[in-house]
C-alpha cells in the first residue's frame, strides 16, 4: 500500500484519468473529491459491501427459485442467513 500525506486542496493522480483532491480537513475527518471516468465505480467501502451482499442475495434467490423452492421459504432462509451474518460481526 502506498501511503501519502497531502494538505488541503492538494491532489493525487491515479493513472491519467483519476484525480483525488483533499477538499477539507476538519479534526479527524477528511473530505475528498474524486474525478474519474464514468466507467470507473467509486464507492465508500460500506456501500460496496452492501452492494456485494445484495448481489449475493439476488443470486441465492435465483438459485432457490430455479430449484423450485417457494418464495416464503426463500425469504425465511434469507432472514436466517442475515441473522447469522449480523451475529458474526
Amino acid at each position: 500500500m502506498l501511503v501519502l500525506s497531502r494538505k488541503q486542496n492538494k491532489r493525487l493522480l491515479i493513472g491519467d484519468d483519476i484525480e483525488i483532491t483533499v477538499v477539507e480537513i476538519r479534526g479527524d475527518k477528511v473530505t475528498l473529491g474524486i474525478e474519474a471516468p464514468k466507467g470507473v465505480r467509486v464507492d465508500r467501502e460500506e456501500v460496496a459491501q452492501e452492494k456485494a451482499r445484495e448481489k449475493e442475495r439476488a443470486a441465492y434467490v435465483r438459485r432457490r427459485m430455479n430449484a423450485g423452492a417457494p418464495l416464503r421459504k426463500i425469504e425465511d432462509e434469507l432472514d436466517q442467513l442475515e441473522n447469522q451474518h449480523s451475529h458474526q460481526h
